[in-house]
């Protein structure tokens, strides 16, 4: 099924797209096991070209099996849609699949699958992606299949209606019915009081109910073009294999004026700010708070990098130091973290949060877990925890170019949120090169904020654990 991308969880697009680790009781690698050349640059040694109407093509070959991903991102998404119509872009993603006059509504999916893949989509605020996982021999028929609903989209109000009300009922099971959803939903909308990444990418409900076949049509003909598109295949294949398929296919689809991406910035707000949410539904409290934080493509004091480093530090597993204090030495939290994700187009967001122990007050825990956010500020980390974090970073990042599909899909969403090629490659070299000095100084600039938003997740007044 197309899915989105609720409220700040972007989906798992690689160890690089998004360094985001929760303390939970997972084993540590074995840093005598890191991989030689480990912090070389290098990381997925992709090839690439672009087509003549301005669309860039990334290959990926790993010829370990004969199956390939193939992903074609869109450099649109959710903070992209005009104010008043939340939810286009998401819905246009479900609508892609109503087919064209080539292949009949729902049988895009049902030929995948007859041909032994499986595909889906997602949408998130800077993008939307849409791929298939098909034994090498049946990749042309899904780029032929691909490129044929990126120019020729049939809809009709007898598709775009119906699927109006799933989008809707989407929305009423994955947001309305689950506290933890809501909550996060209503953290964003507090963090971000004008910028688009307040509004949620599946929309709200009474804007939902109001989406038209014409605004999908408009927002398909504004943004759906190749020139703002990029195919990313990893798998069994070569670019010098690839290339005349994706010039036969894609190739062959015109260009398009592309609108510039304005996005307001937000406000100058120095007040924190607190969201409660209980309800009978509730069965694992939780506290959180959140920052904001620079992105890749808005990192002008150099602070991403150091901000993964320190999420390792505070979050990588059982021997971080949430772990090992909320949940090993005090014994108040069941999981605890500290989260960061640097790709996104404007800014990203830093949080810290836990759960509490059976018995525990939420707020002894809320104590305790403060407590360690000032004891970084306080006293920073050490250089001894930064080398064993990054040697534990790079381990994974070698490890990473194992998978499949992992590495297109941190390619694709780096691309489509202003990086490089060269910035993906070069992640090892410039994780391996972060200091503690620029841990610690990251880590306040970010922490010591105080427009920060604590959110509350609690079960009604008097079940408080």
């Amino acid at each position: 099924m197309p899915a989105f991308i609720p409220a700040r969880r972007l989906a798992a697009a690689g160890l690089l797209a998004l360094t985001m680790t929760v303390a939970a009781p997972l084993a540590p690698i074995p840093l005598g096991t890191l991989p030689a050349h480990a912090a070389e640059k290098g990381v997925f040694f992709p090839e690439s070209f672009t087509l003549s109407n301005g669309m860039q093509v990334v290959v990926i070959p790993n010829h370990r099996v004969p199956v390939v991903t193939h992903m074609v991102w869109y450099k649109v998404g959710a903070a992209d849609e005009e104010r008043g119509q939340s939810g286009i872009a998401h819905f246009l993603e479900h609508l892609m699949f109503k087919g064209t006059d080539a292949i009949q509504p729902g049988e895009f999916s049902r030929i995948i699958a007859k041909n032994g893949g499986r595909d889906n989509a997602f949408t998130s605020y800077d993008y939307t992606a849409y791929y298939q996982n098909v034994a090498r021999d049946r990749l042309e028929m899904v780029m032929r299949m691909e490129s044929d609903r990126m120019a020729n989209l049939k809809l009709t109000d007898a598709v775009v209606y119906p699927e109006r009300d799933v989008i809707i009922e989407e929305r009423r099971q994955r947001i309305e019915n689950e506290p933890a959803d809501r909550i996060g939903e209503q953290i964003n909308a507090t963090l971000f009081v004008h910028h688009p990444y307040g509004t949620p990418v599946i929309g709200w409900p009474q804007e939902m109910s109001a989406l038209t076949r014409e605004m999908a049509e408009r927002f398909y003909k504004t943004w759906y073009t190749p020139n703002n598109a990029i195919l990313v295949v990893s798998g069994d294949v070569t670019a010098a294999e690839l290339k005349p398929l994706a010039e036969r296919y894609y190739g062959a689809i015109a260009a398009r004026p592309v609108p510039e991406r304005k996005r307001v910035t937000e406000p100058p707000l120095t007040s924190s700010r607190q969201v409660v949410l209980r309800d009978d539904e509730v069965r694992q409290p939780s506290v959180r708070r959140i920052w904001t934080a620079p992105s890749y493509r808005l990192d002008q004091n150099q602070q991403a990098y150091a901000l993964q480093v320190l999420a390792e530090i505070m979050s990588g597993g059982t021997t971080s130091r949430l772990y090992r204090s909320l949940v090993v030495d005090q014994k108040v939290a069941t999981s605890a973290w500290l989260g960061y994700g640097p790709t996104a187009w404007d800014m990203a967001t830093l949080s810290v949060g836990a759960s509490p122990a059976a018995g525990v007050p939420m707020d002894r825990l809320e104590s305790a877990l403060w407590s360690e956010v000032d004891k970084l500020l306080k006293s920073g980390v050490t250089e001894e925890e930064v080398a064993t974090a990054r040697k534990r970073m790079l381990a994974s990042a070698a490890y990473a170019r194992d998978s499949l599909t992992g590495p297109a899909q941190t390619l694709g969403a780096a691309l489509a949120t202003g990086q490089s090629i060269d910035d993906v490659e070069s992640w090892p070299v410039r994780i391996d090169a972060v200091t503690a000095d620029q841990v610690n100084a990251a880590a306040r600039a970010v922490l010591s904020q105080t427009n920060h938003v604590t959110g509350l997740l609690l079960p009604p007044t008097g079940k408080d654990s």
